[in-house]
């Protein structure tokens, strides 16, 4: 899978390459507006993260273009702009995800899987992994074809592991993505606890292929049996 990082903050660059290089994806770069649009009208890839604020132009310009040229790559903003207007507009120029900066490296690279995993399903805003489905707009879970009521955090932590499956979760990183920025002072992660027994009863209830194992004094990992 091939990633362009259109970014012109030099740190900030190089951390989030470095992070989805360690998830084994091919990434290259663009730091201002003219790389940016020669390299995605010469190149293909399957996901663009895109700053909004770009030496010698706009991300927007760049979604604009190649909405009319009915590219379909895959684009999350990254942008410091927090308005309710511009992730309207982005949203209606073709991004598929806006993600607003600072940001954390694990929240990044679980929307860049979740939209590579969607084109995967042909656009269906889908996350299914062996006989294991949720549907994100509809936040309805079926395991081998049978519905499956969760909570609302038991839904959050099932996707956040779906989409980072087998791969060490630390009870901080789950806590601050399904409960928010502050969750990692907290003296104690009891509720991550107590959410995570009654999710892996519901698995184990309905034969789900998947299931989340504990590693002791980090986190979990979910695997597929």
């Amino acid at each position: 899978m091939k990633i362009l990082i259109v970014e012109d903050e030099p740190q900030l660059l190089q951390s989030i390459q470095d992070s989805l290089e360690r998830e084994s994806f091919l990434v290259e770069t663009a730091t201002d507006f003219h790389t940016a649009i020669e390299k995605v009208f010469v190149y293909e890839y399957d996901c663009i993260l895109l700053d909004i604020m770009l030496p010698n132009g706009s991300g927007f310009d760049i979604l604009s273009e190649l909405k009319k040229a009915k590219r379909t790559e895959n684009i999350i903003i990254i942008s410091a702009k927090d308005s309710l207007d511009d992730r309207v507009k982005g949203l209606q120029e073709g991004a598929d995800d806006y993600l607003v900066k600072p940001f954390h490296l694990a929240e990044l690279n679980a929307r860049v899987k979740a939209v590579l995993r969607r084109k995967k399903l042909d656009g269906r805003n889908m996350v299914e992994i062996g006989n294991t489905i949720l549907d994100l707009s509809l936040r309805e879970c079926e395991i081998s074809g049978n519905p499956v009521a969760l909570n609302r955090k038991e839904f959050d932590i099932l996707n956040y592991f779906m989409l980072n499956i087998n791969r060490l979760v630390t009870k901080a990183a789950l806590a601050e993505h399904v409960w928010g920025d502050f969750m990692d002072q907290a003296d104690n992660f009891d509720f991550v606890y107590y959410q995570i027994k009654h999710l892996r009863k519901k698995l184990r209830d309905s034969m789900a292929s998947l299931e989340i194992e504990s590693i002791y004094g980090v986190g979990y990992k979910m695997v597929k049996k």
